[in-house]
């Protein structure tokens, strides 16, 4: 006889992880990212059974298109951009996705677009479920908060939820955050807003709290007694292109490090949460921004390396300097490299600081965490003293895994010790299409899960301490350093590390 009783366990998981109904207006709807990311997202969440049949979309937007027309553009970058097969998926379910226009000044479209929604609910039961998704410019922000919030959109009623999605950047700097925030949360209390940050998304990043927590042979290791210093890198082997422009008002300062690297940064220092919920992670992570100091002008020359690319060979092809890239200032000192030396004053990290790197015209494209363990304390064999320390590795991108580096004996009659490592890979480990991060927080934007979505007061805080460098930076009279495009950077970042350390190479 079959044993039925795994099914009803089943049955339990999939309905703790399905999605209500509801409808996802995307402002700025005609834009790259809801061609390249956000409809083929949702078509893979359709295609593996995560959204409701009745799912719908609105695209929000000032062109006068047709659903015909937006239509056509989203079938175009399903295919080019969606996993496997999604493309007829959404051939199949084309009548969801339809198109308003308006402007997003004008009061009047979203009088219309409150009509629209309500002849949705009727015709496919979505039961007044709203998500706004703001795939825009900063710039439109606050017409569309306050229209959506005039229009009574903003609010929840009888059971049915409004939830607002915010892309970054997350302001400019720490007073344009809070103002930003000041304005996302007059329209929605707090709880209905998430801020999306992608990385947050990718299955490894995801991982690291899993490693931590779901496994007893590293947690006992992860503090300053055992853990020399953390690297955490991003490195881009593309220049600025055509960004050149929005670049010079961020630097990389601004675009990688006070999100990305500061969000993966608080998944590895924080501490155990009390449960796996939204608030009981978030306030961990907000514990180890709080534990890090603000930088004294003074502190910032040492602490810190800025340097801007040269132009040189790469990959074959003579590329341009950051000064010879369009819209990019010829006496410019925005930095296109930055690395950074961060303490985190608490019990667990102590005397174990933190590097955070990130840089364009690397040599590759990488995004890794670097967990270096220290030495033993006695050289018990002569030639473990030419080993390098023992170091866990992160690979967020690309080749998601895990790797660890350990010395063995090499086969034979002598003791020599040399560095072995052992490898996860998450494509090989799980033969599965890995999916996009955006299907993994949009999933969870349906589901009203905010864990894996930066809160107001995270968001602050980063800002809080990459203001405070970047005003050293502004009283300094020394300028970028310079590297060439196509290497990792300029030596001057060695010494950052102190003695015994070099970067990593991924």
């Amino acid at each position: 006889m079959a044993d039925l009783s795994i099914q009803p366990l089943a049955d339990e998981l999939r309905s703790a992880r399905s999605a209500k109904p509801c409808v996802l207006v995307i402002f700025g709807a005609t834009g790259d990212l809801t061609r390249r990311k956000l409809v083929p997202s949702l078509m893979g969440l359709s295609k593996d059974g995560l959204l409701p049949s009745t799912f719908s979309v609105v695209g929000f937007a000032r062109r006068p298109w047709t659903n015909a027309s937006f239509r056509e553009v989203l079938a175009e970058g399903v295919e080019q951009f969606g996993r496997s097969e999604t493309a007829a998926h959404f051939a199949e379910h084309q009548d969801a996705f339809v198109y308003h226009q308006s402007d997003f000044s004008d009061p009047k479209g979203y009088e219309s677009l409150k009509q629209r929604l309500e002849e949705i609910d009727l015709t496919r039961g979505t039961n007044g479920n709203r998500i706004f998704y703001l795939a825009t410019p900063p710039s439109a922000y606050s017409p569309i908060l306050s229209n959506l919030a005039a229009a009574g959109l903003s609010t929840e009623q009888d059971g049915s939820f409004a939830r607002v999605i915010v892309e970054k950047p997350f302001g400019h700097d720490l007073s344009t955050a809070a103002a930003l925030n000041h304005e996302v949360n007059t329209a929605f209390p707090e709880q209905q807003v998430f801020r999306i940050d992608h990385y947050l998304g990718k299955e490894t990043v995801q991982n690291i709290l899993a490693l931590r927590f779901a496994n007893g042979i590293f947690e006992p290791l992860w503090n300053e007694k055992f853990v020399d210093s953390v690297q955490i890198t991003v490195a881009e082997s593309i220049g600025v292109g055509s960004r050149g422009a929005y670049f010079e008002e961020s630097g990389v300062i601004r675009d990688m490090i006070q999100n990305h690297l500061m969000q993966v940064l608080t998944l590895v220092a924080m501490e155990p949460p009390a449960a796996m919920t939204a608030d009981a992670v978030r306030d961990e992570k907000v514990k180890v921004l709080k534990a890090i100091r603000s930088f004294d002008p003074d502190e910032v020359e040492r602490a810190t390396v800025r340097a801007q690319y040269a132009g040189g060979s790469f990959a074959g092809e003579d590329v341009k300097g950051y000064r010879q890239e369009d819209g990019v200032a010829d006496d410019s000192i925005t930095e296109t490299y930055a690395a950074v030396r961060l303490q985190i004053d608490n019990w667990r990290w102590a005397r174990t600081p933190f590097f955070l790197r990130s840089a364009k015209r690397m040599p590759r494209r990488a995004t890794e965490v670097a967990i270096q363990f220290k030495k033993p304390p006695h050289a018990l064999f002569d030639a473990d003293k030419a080993t390098t320390p023992n170091m866990l590795l992160l690979r967020i991108q690309p080749d998601e895994g895990v790797a660890m580096r350990f010395g063995a004996k090499v086969p034979g009659p002598d003791v020599r010790i040399r560095d072995v490592r052992m490898d996860f890979r998450y494509g090989t480990a799980f033969g599965s299409e890995t999916a996009d991060a955006y299907e993994r927080l949009l999933l969870d934007s349906i589901l009203g899960d905010n864990t894996l979505f930066a809160r107001a007061d995270e968001v602050a805080e980063a800002w809080r301490i990459v203001d405070s460098i970047i005003q050293g930076w502004r009283h300094s009279a020394r300028p970028p350093l310079g590297y060439t495009a196509g290497t990792w950077g300029p030596p001057e970042a060695d010494a950052l590390l102190g003695e015994g350390r070099s970067w990593r190479r991924p």
